[in-house]
């Protein structure tokens, strides 16, 4: 899922950076584990050097009244100061002052909080406030700044806040989720009925990739749920699905989701109009071969039509040497020979004769 997680580490980099996405589309060639990491040592050198008259504010902040306090940062000092000072006071302090602010100018202020001083303050806001703060967020449609707080909200705040955002703002808020081992528990939250609304959702407001990010980050029990989930959806929605994944290429993300089917879903979705078009067959064999999904990829071409197989069969024998012998290097360490083989009868004879003399075939031949 490499290439969906870069997208919104760039988002998140770009939005603490203050500057537009594109301009750090060169990222996209990285690891995305370094991408991360860079955004954290930014959070670091961002935060961590505040001039020291932001410690003496906070020093005497404290000697004032928690409603003048929060007066002051309304009035004198705006949302990205008063975010800068809250990030130096300690958790429970900030969580008295912010409870006697206006959720709106709280709101604006969590774009420019501190995200390691998160956890620390929202687990002493009362969940009113919790809710009247998401809710804002919400309406600013600022996905990016919700991302950063939905991972730290106890189950009493999601369980009010969750049933009031639309399926959108779910799927693009999880997209850029900065804990994803929470995701899973949200998931579950939601219920079947809403999951397989937002799903939906992103069948008809063009978020496929959100909601692929989503599926992919969630347990191995939750993701073979919205598998199953998405594979319930009619044809049409899951034939833009399969397209959208060919036209970003985002097989990486996909195919892990097919993986988690049982055979009648799995033959539901091989029957897809998308997976008899010659252009989207070839590139996802180019995807496998690039991401060396072989265990996911190869049940999937076992169930298409035969027609299907045989473009997938036609578009295998003509890789290259080295993707051959990659191919038969991903077979052989998964023991995948059974789903294999199937194809390999369907190349053509030049096809098969390389295969037959790479030495991972050799090799399996004299075993």
């Amino acid at each position: 899922m490499d290439t969906l997680r870069s997208r919104a580490e760039i988002l998140k980099l770009a939005r603490l950076l203050d500057v537009e996405p594109r301009q750090l589309a060169f990222l996209e060639e990285l690891p995305v584990e370094d991408v991360r990491a860079f955004r954290e040592r930014s959070v670091a050198a961002l935060f961590d050097e505040a001039p020291g008259l932001l410690d003496r504010i906070a020093a005497k902040t404290k000697l004032l009244p928690a409603g003048i306090a929060a007066g002051i940062s309304q009035k004198a000092l705006g949302p990205q100061l008063a975010a800068a000072l809250a990030g130096r006071l300690e958790p429970g302090r900030a969580a008295d002052i912010i409870e006697r602010l206006p959720p709106e100018f709280t709101a604006r202020c969590c774009h420019h909080v501190d995200p390691r001083r998160i956890a620390g303050i929202m687990g002493r806001l009362d969940d009113d406030i919790v809710v009247r703060i998401a809710l804002v967020l919400a309406d600013r449609r600022d996905h990016l700044t919700m991302g950063r707080f939905v991972g730290h909200l106890r189950d009493s705040a999601l369980l009010r806040i969750l049933p009031r955002l639309d399926d959108a703002t779910l799927l693009l808020t999880g997209f850029v989720i900065d804990h994803p081992e929470r995701l899973g528990h949200i998931v579950e939250l939601l219920g079947e009925e809403r999951v397989a609304s937002v799903i939906a959702s992103a069948a008809d407001g063009g978020l496929w990739p959100e909601a692929m990010a989503v599926a992919s980050m969630s347990s191995g029990e939750q993701r073979a749920r919205i598998a199953s989930l998405t594979a319930a959806q009619p044809e049409a929605r899951l034939d833009s699905l399969v397209r959208t994944t060919a036209e970003q290429n985002l097989w990486e993300s996909l195919l892990p989701i097919v993986a988690a089917l049982d055979e009648d879903e799995l033959r539901a979705v091989a029957a897809l109009p998308a997976l008899r078009d010659r252009a989207v067959l070839d590139g996802l064999v180019r995807g496998v071969v690039a991401t060396g999904l072989w265990a996911e990829f190869l049940p999937m071409v076992a169930a298409l039509p035969p027609t299907a197989r045989r473009i997938v069969a036609k578009a295998a024998g003509a890789l290259s040497d080295p993707d051959l012998d990659a191919l038969a290097v991903g077979v052989e360490k998964e023991d995948l020979w059974e789903l294999v083989f199937p194809l390999v009868e369907l190349m053509g004879d030049g096809a098969r004769r390389r295969l037959f003399e790479l030495p991972a075939f050799r090799e399996r031949a004299a075993g």
